[in-house]
Order: structure tokens, then sequence, then C-alpha cells
């Protein structure tokens, strides 16, 4: 083995090993790379999990093609990760953290302890809460029981689409400022796709103002909940696959 990659939801320093703030985990200023790569013996390197998901969307899912894509993904919060040209925009290290964009229901206490946070309107955690869907499972088991809710019960149904609705508004900002050509749904949001893509869609197109000239195709990932450690894997290759490394 040459090396490692691990995939965390959260902010993560351009040193590849600082996760700076994890709100659904609770962490705070740690390394879990280097305690990683001592129980491997391996070095390890540590990465945004939705930047690496939308790498392998854009090399091998939903986003194949487009030279600039905006993955969004839903599991415990909301995390985004932007691709252009093959390569991740990444600002000065934290580019991409649209759960925290104060475009949510202005009343919801995040996890991060803010108000108004996206991913405290269209989270799961929320939306569950919303339907009254409890017990154990994945994100995508447990979103797929809400879809199944919605398929008998009209207030679940209601629910959707104000999500729907929610989740349009804020990706009418974000392609208003990044102009992406395709935006992929990924993580929870696809067990919900049949109830939420056409409404989110439309509310997009509502409120983006260059609909009319330009508008992004929105699109349901292809690669489900794998795609982070996809990503990942790519990126502990990167080296042999491009020819400095050897295996």
């Amino acid at each position: 083995m040459v090396g490692a990659h691990l995939a965390v939801p959260g902010l993560v320093e351009r040193d590849h090993a600082t996760v700076r703030l994890a709100p659904n985990l609770g962490w705070t200023d740690t390394r879990p790379g280097d305690r990683l790569a001592a129980s491997l013996g391996l070095p390890v390197q540590v990465d945004n999990d939705a930047n690496l998901a939308a790498v392998a969307e854009a090399t091998h899912g939903a986003a194949r093609g487009p030279a600039s894509s905006l993955y969004i993904t839903g599991t415990v919060g909301i995390g985004g990760g932007i691709v252009q040209d093959g390569r991740l925009v990444r600002g000065s290290g934290f580019a991409g953290e649209v759960g925290h964009m104060p475009v949510g229901q202005p009343d919801r206490r995040c996890a991060c302890g803010r108000l108004g946070c996206w991913e405290a309107t269209v989270g799961l955690r929320p939306t569950l809460a919303a339907v009254d869907v409890t017990g154990e499972g994945t994100p995508m088991e447990r979103a797929a029981q809400v879809a199944e809710r919605a398929s008998t019960d009209p207030a679940a149904a209601d629910v959707l689409r104000s999500l729907a609705t929610d989740l349009g508004r804020g990706l009418a900002a974000l392609c208003t400022v990044l102009d992406p050509e395709t935006v992929v749904l990924g993580g929870y949001f696809q067990p919900l796709a049949p109830w939420i893509l056409d409404d989110a869609d439309a509310t997009l197109a509502d409120r983006l103002p260059s609909a009319d000239a330009h508008r992004p195709t929105l699109r349901v990932g292809e690669l489900g909940i794998e795609a982070a450690a996809l990503g990942a894997a790519e990126q502990a290759l990167a080296d042999v696959l491009s020819g400095v490394a050897a295996l």
C-alpha cells in the first residue's frame, strides 16, 4: 500500500492533516490522520468528504463531461464540492462549506451553534424530525424511510415539497455566484430525488437571475454514499496514477 486518504465531514486545513472544525462529530483542531497513520504504518492525508465525493462524481459519476460542477451532499450535515476543469476549487482551504450559509429558516439552530444555517433546514436531522422517522440506519436507509412515508402520508409529502423549495433557494444563491454547468445532488438526497428534484429545479429556475441565458442541469448522483470513499481512494493513489510514484 502507498498510503491512505481519510474523508471527514468538516473544515480541513490545506495541510491535509488538521481538521479545524467538524461540528457534527464534535471535533475541533484535531489531527485524526495521525492516529490512523500510526495504526496502519502508512502516510494518511485528510480531506473534506464533500470535496472527495465531488471529484469522484466529476470523474466517474453524474458530473462526467461538464467543465464545471457543483456537488451537494447530505449525510448528517450538508456539504459541497466545486470542480472546475477537473480540479477542486478550495479557496483559502474551506471552500464548499455550503451547509452553513445563512439561507435556512432563521429560527433553526445548527449543530455549529448558529441560527439559520442551510443544513438546519434541509439536512437529514430536521427532515427526519419533521416526518417523525426514528430508529437506526445509514443516512441513505433513513432517507428511504422518509420517501416511503411520503408515498402514503400527505403531511410527509408536504415536508418534502417544502424541503425542495428551501433546497432550490440555496442552490440559486450558489449558482448565481459559481455558475456551474451541472449541479449534482448526492448523499441522502438521492433516495428523496423522486420527491424533491422537480420542485428544487423549478425553484432554482425561478430564483436564478441567469436562468433564461443559462441554467445548470440538476442531476442525481450516481455513486451513492460511497462517492467520498472512491474519491479518497483516488487521492491516495494520485501519485501512482500520475506516474510520480510506483506501487
